[in-house]
């Protein structure tokens, strides 16, 4: 709902701050006293087209019009905001504001951050909606038409918008299926030679780590060898051994002889002796096991003769197959099974493209039974639509007008999750007359009352209603007319906001508040006024309206009567 809106030297207008309620408010004054300002300062707000003549003439800066909104928490606006980027706290009123320089150059603001004209005439659609003889945004739309009809019809849209999805999905499926056969004959050459590398090549998980080692140490095996020779040669091999035992035999002998000749066994010389025999042995076994160990560890080096050829062309062959798969080493088993994969794939493909297609041909029955049920349901709503719309003609003076909801078939190719309908309100203003778009056909003042008609056909069944503008709607209709228009104005307004812009003192009577736009001024300026009416003044504007520049006492009455 709109509650405030501020004006600075806009046209007629120095300085003005209104706010505004609920309901009906109806906006009366003289002829060019500048009731259409107000108007233009909350388009300009809302960013609609401005030009610098909207700039009051005298003014020392810019003009700019500020429009406040209170929304509800779920207001298709705030997400509006999310989308662009734009901060706002939903318990908080949303704030609408532009300026306006003489050179033609504008600002705009959205709680006090600046964006786009763009974004505010986005949120303005959002917010409003504006009937007039020159203008009737919204639903002169096509574009908007199936929702309405949909919204007024109450119609199953879910239905097909889920249908829409699973044939989506479907044809997707079957379009990669049949890519991938398209491309079988190519790939098939090309995964079979791959695979058949690969199987050749028999790659295994750490494989490049191991021949990696193991290149290495055959690298150095040769130089092992040799020292492992010196070290051989240095302890003299069998020689040593020998010398040893001898020393050995020897040493024993000389033990013998001394205990022979006399010395106690535990004398110091036969001591000696049996001590030097001890050590000899020990000498005697660790040389053996030394010379065995330089033994296994000389075995150990002994490899192929051409091991370390074997094992480096193992290893270019597997790095060489990585590059050319532009795939790690250790990759390799893993291409070798997504090949063997794409394979039984591509041979298993043609049946499930069979499947596939099958399936996508379900799923496009189903949605194209789903739409034609919807197409059904629009159509009856459409001829519903038209009844009341109808209804609301003769009542406002345009009983030789009909109006009607053109449902026509799309071609499969623009079919949607919406259906398969183009929606389209149509009218014809005169017996015999062909029906055709509202806007071509209806002159102003007659597109401002198919507005109204409209409207109120649609009253309670568009959901969230934005406020509602209705300029001069009454134009040249007057007595029954005028007060079928007051009251489906006051219909309107029992469940949104309405604002109408009126001479007739049968709409104003209608209205919830009243405004009352005077102009006033000498001979070097003019100033445009609005003024809430009280009880009382509402009574006398409602008499001047009815009888002109004399307000007479017959004319006060008439204005009670019509207040109630």
């Amino acid at each position: 709902m709109l509650i405030g809106l501020s004006i600075r030297d806009v046209v007629l207008i120095e300085s003005l701050d209104l706010a505004i309620g609920p309901g009906l408010t109806a906006l009366t004054g003289e002829t060019g006293a500048g009731k259409s300002i107000i108007l233009d300062a909350l388009g300009l707000a809302t960013g609609a087209r401005a030009d610098a003549g909207l700039v009051r003439r005298g003014a020392a800066g810019h003009a700019s019009a500020t429009a406040i909104f209170a929304l509800p928490a779920d207001h298709a606006a705030f997400a509006y905001l999310d989308d662009k980027g734009l901060d706002y706290a939903r318990d908080e009123d949303l704030v609408l504001r532009r300026q306006l320089s003489a050179d033609g150059r504008s600002r705009a603001f959205v709680n006090d951050q600046a964006t786009s004209v763009g974004v505010l005439k986005d949120l303005g659609a959002l917010l409003l909606e504006v009937h007039g003889q020159h203008e009737t945004v919204g639903l002169l739309d096509v574009r908007t038409h199936r929702n309405l009809l949909d919204a007024f019809g109450l119609v199953r849209v879910g239905t097909v918008a889920s249908a829409w999805s699973a044939w989506r999905a479907a044809r997707e499926k079957a379009a990669a299926l049949r890519d991938l056969a398209d491309r079988a004959a190519v790939e098939t050459e090309e995964l079979t030679l791959r695979l058949s590398e690969l199987d050749r090549l028999d790659p295994r998980e750490g494989e490049e780590t191991q021949l990696a080692e193991e290149r290495a140490l055959l690298g150095s095996a040769e130089k092992a060898l040799a020292d492992i020779a010196a070290a051989s040669d240095a302890l003299g091999g069998d020689a040593l051994s020998g010398k040893l035992a001898s020393a050995f035999r020897a040493l024993e002998r000389a033990r013998e002889r001394a205990i022979h000749a006399g010395a106690p066994a535990d004398g110091p010389a036969v001591s000696r002796l049996a001590a030097a025999c001890e050590a000899v042995d020990r000498a005697l076994v660790e040389a053996q096991e030394a010379a065995a160990s330089i033994d296994a560890a000389a075995e150990s080096f002994e490899f192929e003769p051409d091991r370390l050829e074997k094992a480096e062309e193992r290893l270019f062959a597997l790095r060489g197959m990585a590059r050319k798969l532009n795939v790690a080493v250790e990759l390799l088993p893993d291409k070798r099974a997504e090949f063997a994969a794409q394979l039984q794939a591509i041979e298993t493909s043609e049946e499930a493209l069979k499947a596939a297609e099958q399936e996508a041909a379900d799923a496009r029955a189903a949605y194209l039974y789903a739409a034609q049920t919807l197409s059904a349901e629009r159509r009856a709503a459409g001829d519903r639509l038209a009844a009341a719309v109808e209804g609301e003609l003769t009542p406002l003076k345009l009983e030789k007008a009909r109006f009607r909801v053109a449902v026509e078939p799309l071609d499969e190719d623009r079919a949607g999750p919406t259906g398969v309908d183009r929606v389209a309100f149509e009218i014809s203003t005169n017996p015999g007359a062909p029906f055709g778009p509202m806007e071509a056909i209806a002159s102003g003042g007659e597109l401002a009352r198919f507005a109204l008609a409209l409207k109120a056909a649609l009253a309670g069944r568009e959901g969230s209603q934005p406020l509602m503008i209705f300029d001069e709607v009454d134009q040249g209709v007057g007595g029954a007319v005028a007060d079928a228009v007051g009251l489906r104005l006051k219909r309107l307004a029992a469940n949104a906001q309405v604002l109408v812009v009126t001479h007739s003192a049968q709409v104003a009577a209608r209205a919830d508040a009243h405004w009352r736009i005077t102009k006033a001024g000498d001979d070097t300026s003019t100033r445009t006024r609005v003024e809430p009416l009280s009880a009382v003044q509402r009574q006398e504007e409602i008499a001047r309206m009815l009888s002109g520049a004399e307000v007479t006492e017959a004319a006060r009455a008439a204005a009670r009567a019509l207040i109630g």
